[in-house]
C-alpha cells in the first residue's frame, strides 16, 4: 500500500510540475479565465477519480477523424468510462452537468467510437459526467459524479460499428 501511495504522490507531483512549466511557457494571461478554470478542474477531477478507484488511461484524447475531445478515459473496475468534466465557479447558473446537451453527447460519442476501436469488442463501457465546482469561500472544490450519465441509443448502429 505504501508503494502505491508514494507512486500516486510522485505522479501528482510530476503532473503539477509539468503544469507549472506549461503555465509559464503558455502564458496564462493569453488563456481566457474559463479555460484556466477548466484546466484546473480537469486536473482536480483526475485525482478525485483516482481516489475513487478509477484507473485513468487517457487524458484529453482527440480523434483525427472527429471534432472534440474526451477529457478523461479510465477504468472503474471492469467498465471503461469516458468522463466529461464540467467545471464551474458557481452553481446558481446552469448546472455543470446540464452543459452536456444532445449536441455535446453526439460529439463525445463520435470521438469515443474512435477510441473504442482500440479496445476489445467485448469491452463494457459508459459515459460519466463529473461536475467540479470552485465556489467562493471554499478552499477545496466539490464534485458531483454522474455515472452512466447518458447513452448513445439515439445513435443507431453505434455498437455495431465498433
Amino acid at each position: 500500500m505504501g508503494v502505491f501511495m508514494f507512486a500516486g504522490r510522485l505522479t501528482q507531483a510530476t503532473l503539477r510540475a509539468l503544469d507549472w512549466i506549461a503555465a509559464r511557457m503558455l502564458s496564462p494571461e493569453d488563456m481566457p479565465a474559463h479555460q484556466r478554470t477548466g484546466r484546473r478542474g480537469e486536473e482536480d477531477a483526475y485525482f478525485y477519480l483516482r481516489q475513487r478507484g478509477y484507473t485513468i488511461i487517457a487524458r484529453n484524447y482527440r480523434s483525427p477523424h472527429h471534432r472534440g475531445e474526451l477529457d478523461l478515459v479510465g477504468w472503474d473496475r471492469d467498465v471503461l468510462c469516458v468522463i466529461e468534466v464540467k467545471t464551474r465557479t458557481a452553481r446558481h447558473f446552469k448546472p455543470a452537468e446540464a452543459a452536456v446537451d444532445r449536441h455535446k453527447q453526439r460529439e463525445l460519442s463520435m470521438v469515443a467510437r474512435d477510441f473504442l476501436r482500440q479496445m476489445p469488442p467485448s469491452c463494457q463501457w459508459r459515459f460519466d459526467v463529473l461536475a467540479v465546482y470552485y465556489e467562493l469561500g471554499r478552499s477545496r472544490p466539490s464534485f458531483e459524479l454522474f455515472q452512466n450519465a447518458f447513452s448513445v441509443a439515439y445513435n443507431r448502429g453505434f455498437a455495431d460499428s465498433h
